[in-house]
């Protein structure tokens, strides 16, 4: 037996994609990338917006071509299981979220083969489809929030932490695997522990500080931070701790008080001005990622000219944009004053162009600076290495530091950069051996 997996979404789901080859790896199911050499083609999906769930779609409709057993997972089943059975009687097997607990069982069960049993999704049995050094720790899921644009809580259900032990257990067979960064995940991190301990305290302070404890771990970096949930005791936890990466993705999604309220997100933009203030003056060397969305129901030109002066004002080192998805099923869905997609594109392109005269400037800052980079790739046509510093989060939004070295090096190392020059979102330099 043979199979292939895709994995569409964001890095939790992705977690999820390796634990499915982790249970297909212990079954003796050899693990293929080319489709047309597999039997069972498994398509683990996103369902968040509209994008995500036409690129699902597509690939189902792609793989189905291979004429090969298919599987279809993730959010997109979960929240579209019915439509898919109308629509696409091809696939042979729908798990959705809410079948995960049972995911080894049904795959036993459409294989049928006596040579052949899968356990279940297990946290410790992950095949990592990136890096080993650098992988992902996802420490909760679901979504208590209920933002008005965001299907999130109707697709992954109410927010629910992993015990801190079973974390710690995870990471260290990581460590002993090899791993020297740990990038904490889930869709609300700062509430970590919150539905764990008697009076709702979060338990991600002790959490970050068990992680960088574990042996061999260099570097534990904490992605979406909520920041009306940034708490002093957290911010003292990353200060004090030099395992703990000064990175501060925080998606602030807009700052017209307005539109944050319609959005139903706390906080206002004197609580970011004072949050970010306060991180600076702690940490002079900190890192600031976020998100946006332009174009949401009833967002003037005016909501928008505060956004640009606003990220002008208080540069990031990192954004993501996201054109307003009208969302079925959400709060906002159903408000009148939807906005224009040629205002939403348009929006979306002053930022990006605001941003990468930012990240420009910022880059350019870095020249002369040193970065202790751990190495993920190697290019052999222009013998360049690819690596990253606290400063890059392993995903698509951040770049990395293209550097060149004297000595031979292998995936893993870390060693000390020079920055010698930089594009837009790349650092470029030389290893200091």
């Amino acid at each position: 037996m043979k199979a292939g997996l895709i994995s569409l979404g964001c890095a939790k789901n992705l977690v999820d994609s390796e634990m499915i080859l982790g249970i297909l790896h212990q079954a003796n199911i050899e693990i293929v990338n080319d489709p047309e050499n597999a039997d069972v083609i498994i398509i683990n999906t996103c369902g968040f917006i509209e994008s995500a769930k036409q690129e699902a779609i597509d690939t189902i409709k792609e793989m189905s071509a291979f004429d090969k057993k298919i599987v279809v997972c993730g959010c997109y089943a979960q929240r579209y299981t019915d439509k898919l059975k109308q629509e696409m009687p091809f696939i042979n097997q729908i798990i959705t979220l809410k079948d995960y607990p049972h995911f080894g069982a049904i795959l036993n069960n459409l294989f049928r083969d006596n040579n052949i049993t899968c356990g279940e999704l297990d946290f410790n049995n992950r095949i990592l489809a990136t890096s080993n050094v650098t992988p992902y720790v996802k420490i909760s899921d679901g979504c208590n929030n209920r933002c008005a644009y965001c299907a999130i809580p109707l697709i992954r259900g109410p927010f629910h932490s992993r015990l801190l032990h079973d974390i710690i257990n995870e990471c260290e067979i990581l460590a002993a695997n090899g791993a020297k960064e740990l990038n904490v995940i889930s869709q609300d991190t700062t509430r970590y522990g919150t539905d764990l301990t008697p009076d709702g305290t979060s338990l991600l302070p002790e959490l970050l500080s068990r992680l960088s404890e574990i042996p061999g771990i260099q570097l534990v970096r904490v992605l979406y931070l909520y920041p009306d949930e940034i708490t002093d005791r957290l911010l003292e936890t990353i200060q004090k701790n030099s395992k703990i990466a000064k990175y501060f993705d925080i998606p602030i999604q807009h700052v017209s008080s307005s539109l944050l309220q319609q959005m139903n997100r706390r906080g206002d933009e004197k609580l970011l001005v004072e949050l970010l203030a306060k991180i600076k003056k702690m940490m002079p060397e900190a890192i600031f990622r976020t998100t946006l969305i332009v174009g949401f129901p009833g967002e003037t030109e005016a909501d928008f000219l505060k956004l640009k002066a606003f990220i002008s004002l208080h540069p990031f080192d990192r954004m993501g944009v996201f054109p307003y998805s009208q969302e079925e099923d959400t709060i906002a869905f159903s408000l009148s004053n939807q906005i224009a997609e040629s205002v939403k594109s348009q929006r979306f392109d002053e930022i990006m162009k605001i941003q990468k005269t930012i990240a420009t400037k910022l880059n350019k800052a870095q020249i002369g600076t040193i970065h202790h980079t751990i190495v993920e790739n190697y290019d052999r046509h222009s013998k360049f290495y690819y690596g990253r510093s606290y400063a890059f989060a392993p995903d698509d939004i951040d770049g990395y530091i293209v550097f060149q070295s004297p000595k031979k090096l292998r995936i893993g190392d870390d060693i000390d950069v020079k920055i010698t020059t930089s594009f837009s979102y790349d650092l470029i330099g030389d290893a200091i051996v």
